[in-house]
């Protein structure tokens, strides 16, 4: 079961920047990326939104996986 953390680490893995520069790119820290990671705190949907620019992904790719967890 996959969760947004899991996929945001996985993609910003992917386009090679580490929490520190992703999170200098958001206009955050990196200890509210580890949170976000760590499914510990939610990103707002304005982050969400910025967090797809930044990665240059999409909506879909961002939360592949993690609809089979709704509503259980």
């Amino acid at each position: 079961m996959k969760s947004f953390g899991d996929n945001l680490k996985n993609l910003r893995k992917l386009n090679k920047i580490n929490q520190k520069d992703f999170a200098e790119k958001m206009g955050t820290t990196q200890q509210r990326v580890s949170e976000w990671e760590c499914n510990k705190v939610e990103p707002s949907l304005y982050n969400v939104i910025k967090i797809i620019k930044v990665l240059g992904t999409s909506f879909d790719e961002l939360t592949d996986g993690i609809y089979e967890t709704i509503g259980e």
